[in-house]
């Protein structure tokens, strides 16, 4: 019998991961099955209930349920209860733990896709929302030198700082970070500005960017955003979303099954799905 496995959020029809899981499974010869579970929010605990009276045996959290899932489980790592929200469940014999594996996986593509030690080098994260979070969180764990956060609204960026607890990082708004960005080895964005549709916006302005500079923006729709163009254009070194989507998943997989996927083949299935 197959296990089954699939993704809770709404919508959920345009996501990829069913196209890298259940190529993962067929490589690997495991008898399982990745689907696609759209969930109403005022539904969560319902669907919490179903993958335990079903067995299915893990699922993916995506918006807008990651932290609405979290009072339904048995159990959440400490590493997702800091960050405040689950990405992955793995249902352990009836027991429905909690993971987040947004952060390590964007940290873990970070390093393997850039080839750069993150020991000694000042980072600045732009935005405070929940995709900075996971990224902060594990980036804290790491031995950078710096790690400030710059977002629109200056006590958001504030109240992170705070939670992370940690003498290496300050808060900016986005004028000041601007001024400050030759500080910069590493700049992430995290926020939705230049995502489809809304594709020319930018986070903020490269003026100040030094060349060599690794310039990392977690969207991957469209592929490279006009902000990453323009940081390549000035000699930095870019980095589009596809490693965090790519990452995170072989994280879950590996949680689900103890198997370390093909990385290489999922980021390439990806990108030409991407592409068409």
């Amino acid at each position: 019998m197959e296990n089954v496995y699939g993704l809770l959020g709404f919508p959920v029809k345009h996501s990829l991961s069913p196209l890298m899981h259940n190529d993962a499974f067929a490589y690997f010869g495991i008898p399982a099955r990745y689907h696609l579970f759209s969930v109403k929010p005022e539904q969560v605990g319902e669907a919490i209930a179903g993958v335990r009276a079903l067995g299915i045996a893990g699922v993916n959290v995506t918006i807008p349920h990651k932290m609405a899932v979290i009072p339904f489980l048995d159990e959440v790592d400490e590493h997702a209860q800091r960050i405040g929200a689950v990405n992955t469940i793995v249902n352990d014999n009836g027991r429905l733990v909690g993971y987040n594996t947004d952060g390590p996986g964007y940290v873990k593509a970070l390093e393997e896709e850039m080839d750069v030690h993150l020991d000694g080098k000042r980072i600045l994260l732009i935005g405070a929302g929940g995709g900075a979070r996971g990224i902060y969180f594990s980036l804290l764990s790491t031995a950078a030198e710096r790690i400030d956060i710059a977002n629109r609204t200056t006590e958001k960026a504030a109240r992170l700082v705070r939670e992370g607890e940690d003498g290496r990082s300050a808060f900016f708004s986005l004028a000041e970070a601007e001024k400050r960005l030759a500080e910069y080895d590493i700049i992430i964005n995290t926020t939705s500005a230049g995502m489809h549709p809304l594709v020319n916006e930018q986070p903020l302005s490269l003026e100040r960017l030094q060349p060599g500079t690794v310039v990392s923006d977690i969207i991957y729709n469209p592929f490279e955003t006009k902000w990453l163009k323009e940081a390549k254009a000035r000699g930095a070194r870019g980095q589009n979303g596809v490693g965090m989507l790519v990452y995170q998943g072989a994280l879950a997989f590996e949680k689900w099954t103890g198997q370390w996927p093909d990385v290489n083949r999922m980021k390439q299935l990806v990108i030409d799905q991407l592409r068409r």
